[in-house]
Formats: C-alpha cells, sequence, structure tokens
C-alpha cells in the first residue's frame, strides 16, 4: 500500500472496491490514466491500456520499492466487458452470488460465472450498468459462449470500438492518447478531482498542488455539440473564436442515443461564449459549436449506478 500510495495520487480503494487512478510525472503532468482494484486478499490489480502495458511496467520498475512484487498479467488475464439495462440479469443467471449485494458500483470481487473462477468488477466506459468479467486466456473463448448464451433471451449483442467510442463521447469520459497525455495536467483534463489532496507522499505532488492553488491553467477539458452535417469530427480539427484559434478537438463522433454530433477537446480556459461564437474545422467545413455544461446522456449516472 506504501507503493501504490507513492505512485498513485488517488485515494487508495478499499478491500472489494475500485477506484480512477491517475499517475503523475515529477512535473505533475500525467503519466498514466488508471484504475486500480482491491481484490480484498492481498492483490492489486493495476489496469490501464493494453498498448502502454511496457511503458507503465518500465515506470513501475523504476520506482520499486523493497518488498513489492509487480508483474505484467496482461496476456494471462483476459476478458469481456458485459454493459446495458439487462447486464445484471445475463450476469446473474451464470453465478450463485448476490450480484447486488457482493458487487455495488465500483465493486470488484472474485466470483464463479458458470464454471470458470473469474475476477469481476462493476464499472462501464460506456455509461451504463456493466460489469468487467476477467477470466485466465485459457478459458476466454469459453467466457465469451456461455455469455452470449444467457444473454440470448435478452438479446444480446457484441459490440466494438466505435460503438464504445460513440457511447463515451456521450458521457464527457475521456480516454488515453485523446483526452490524457502526458503533455497535459490534471487541472487541464479534470483528472484532479480523482487526486487524493489529503496526502503528500505521491509522485508529482508538488507540482500538481502548485497548480491547483494557482488555478491559471492555460486550457480546459470541454464536451462539443457540434451543428454537424454528414460527418462528424474525430480529432485534432480547429476550435474556432471571432477567426481565432481557442483551441482543439481531442475526439469526436456521432452520439447515437441522442442523435447528436460531439467531441471532446481542449479549449483555452478565457474564452467567454457570449464573446462570439464557437465553430470546429469539420472535413473543411466551419460548424457551430457550443460548450456542453453536463453529460449529453444520463448526466447524474444514474444508469451506471442503478
Amino acid at each position: 500500500k506504501a507503493w501504490l500510495s507513492h505512485v498513485m495520487a488517488g485515494r487508495l480503494p478499499a478491500p472489494g472496491r475500485a477506484r480512477l487512478a491517475p499517475m503523475l510525472a515529477p512535473s505533475g503532468r500525467l503519466k498514466g490514466d488508471l484504475t486500480l482494484f482491491n481484490w480484498g486478499d492481498g492483490c492489486w490489480w493495476i489496469m490501464g491500456s493494453y498498448y502502454l502495458r511496457s511503458w507503465h511496467m518500465r515506470w513501475f520498475d523504476d520506482h520499486r520499492h523493497d518488498g513489492v512484487d509487480v508483474r505484467d498479467v496482461s496476456d494471462a488475464m483476459v476478458g469481456f466487458g458485459l454493459a446495458g439495462p439487462k447486464s445484471r440479469e445475463v450476469l446473474s443467471a451464470l453465478t450463485h452470488h448476490d450480484i447486488d449485494a457482493e458487487l455495488p458500483f465500483m465493486g470488484c470481487a472474485t466470483m464463479d460465472v458458470g464454471l470458470i473462477r473469474a475476477k469481476v468488477a462493476r464499472l462501464s466506459v460506456c455509461g451504463e450498468l456493466g460489469y468487467e468479467i476477467n477470466c485466465s486466456a485459457a478459458e476466454h473463448i469459453t467466457l465469451r459462449d456461455i455469455l452470449l448464451e444467457a444473454g440470448a433471451g435478452q438479446d444480446i449483442k457484441e459490440f466494438g470500438f466505435y460503438a464504445m467510442n460513440a457511447l463515451r463521447l456521450e458521457k464527457s469520459f475521456g480516454i488515453w492518447s485523446a483526452e490524457f497525455t502526458q503533455d497535459r495536467t490534471p487541472g487541464m483534463t479534470g483528472m484532479d478531482r480523482w487526486i487524493d489532496w489529503s496526502r503528500d507522499d505521491f509522485i508529482g505532488h508538488g507540482a500538481a498542488a502548485k497548480e491547483r492553488s494557482e488555478a491559471n491553467v492555460g486550457q480546459r477539458l470541454v464536451t462539443l455539440e457540434i451543428d454537424a452535417d454528414d460527418a462528424d469530427a474525430s480529432g485534432y480539427e480547429p476550435i474556432w473564436q471571432n477567426d481565432k484559434r481557442v483551441g482543439f478537438v481531442t475526439s469526436g463522433g456521432f452520439g447515437h442515443h441522442t442523435a447528436k454530433s460531439l467531441a471532446m477537446g481542449l479549449l483555452d480556459a478565457d474564452v467567454d461564449e457570449s464573446n462570439g461564437a464557437l465553430t470546429v474545422d469539420v472535413v473543411g467545413k466551419r460548424r457551430g459549436a457550443i460548450t456542453l455544461t453536463e453529460p449529453a446522456w444520463d448526466p447524474q449516472g444514474a444508469r451506471m449506478r442503478g
């Protein structure tokens, strides 16, 4: 726990719980947008993007404490995200465990799913009720088969990255390599709300605390609703106000539930929309845009927590 407190800037989760865990460089800039799982048996998982695992492992090795064992289990443990309003019914059909009692929102537990001993967490990047179900790589195909069979009566469907991207944009959920990169700070990206400011023992605390006290970040992460036509913003399109570039899009797409063209982007902190409308270049055409004060879909997060 002492090592985790050192490398992670967020509050550590209690046993049987998961928490978002920003990781900072000494400069106070972002080093990782991770999720930390406390399985309650002395084992912790640090979960991030698969393609960044070698980069993260080098960072962990550089900051390792005596007596701490950190292993990359990315190829040994794999899983599926089960999401949607009927996901609880599908999972309940495969286990004798009391899902509601053992898996509150952001809870995690080891449980039987069919004949598979799985590590299950209740969270979802889609913004809906959801679970992440992890098992050994040898059991991955079996897990997929039993999930599809159990969900057949609920009209279960498999979905991929583009659907997930549309869903997370409707929730204003940022992702690494788009909204979160190592040249940006917690204050710019909103990740500062996940930092445990009650302690000063984590890497990057000094710089992050200075940014917080001065409260003068140059840009802030926003969600935009774009008056698009037949194309959507996708990333790095400029944002304009009165013919002055005041920001850029970090990612975008079409929100199918809300029927809105949405984008996330970094906007100059001093921009006041009452001084002129915003526009975004979309495939060579400037389209009107407004910033949203809350996520376009389920702003209170009731569906995830329900």
